[in-house]
């Protein structure tokens, strides 16, 4: 049975004037495919995934992110993706409860919709005391899951976490993930950049972008053995920085 793609994208560039930042990718991700997207600083890797959720214009090439094209259907894009950074994702001066109301109201959701997601998030992330907590007063990894738990609800189909685990404790990246496994089991997508190597280890599949390319691109498993080595990092270090 063929696997359905939820992103397809085809010799894909970015220039900024006469440096090229994204060099003609060319990739394919499945539907409840938790994809590893690496590199360096500086490699591509967010230029890369700012064209897929359509917030930057893509110079040539072509993207199919759940069904839309990412050129001429833009806001259809927005609409069928849930997005996290690790920078920005909600809004510190608003309370747990209204930023759930606020991004629902975004996402198109109904009153009601809102109410019933915030009292499901609320109850399966036990923030039942907190609910009225402002954002800025929470640790770094309740607010990271408060945040993933957000950019799901309107239940979209692909979720793209730019860095999501980024100073957050070696326990509360563990959790993390397994509420990234949790949803790739009910057939979301999850597209994730990380410069944690070994959690290039959780995915089903990891590309690895050097200077604009993307050099390699398989499972975890596959990858360690083409460069015969034991750990991503050291996948990573062959590619990033030809160690032989």
């Amino acid at each position: 049975m063929e696997q359905e793609k939820i992103i397809e994208v085809k010799k894909l560039s970015k220039l900024f004037g006469a440096f090229t930042a994204v060099n003609s990718i060319s990739f394919d991700v499945y539907k409840g495919e938790i994809f590893g997207f690496l590199g360096a600083n500086g490699a591509g890797k967010t230029t890369a995934m700012k064209m897929l959720i359509g917030i930057s214009k893509p110079c040539s090439g072509e993207a199919i992110v759940a069904g839309f094209d990412v050129k001429k259907n833009t806001e259809m894009v927005k609409k069928s993706i849930g997005y996290m950074s690790q920078k920005f994702s909600m809004y510190d001066d608003l309370t747990i409860k209204e930023n759930i109301t606020f991004f629902g109201g975004i996402y198109g959701l109904s009153s009601i919709q809102i109410k019933e997601k915030t009292a499901k998030l609320v109850g399966e992330l036990g923030l039942e005391d907190m609910v009225d907590t402002l954002v800025g007063d929470l640790p770094l990894g309740w607010k990271q899951k408060v945040s993933f738990s957000v950019a799901l609800l309107h239940e979209p189909k692909i979720v793209f976490l730019d860095e999501p685990t980024g100073g957050v404790d070696p326990i509360t990246r563990r959790q993390f993930w397994e509420m990234i496994y949790a949803e790739a089991n009910k057939g979301t997508t999850l597209f994730v950049t990380t410069h944690y190597m070994d959690e290039a280890e959780y995915c089903d599949r990891v590309s690895i972008m050097v200077e604009g390319k993307i050099e390699a691109l398989d499972s975890p498993k596959n990858l360690k053995k083409q460069y015969k080595v034991d750990s991503m990092n050291d996948v990573f270090l062959k590619l990033a920085r030809n160690i032989e």
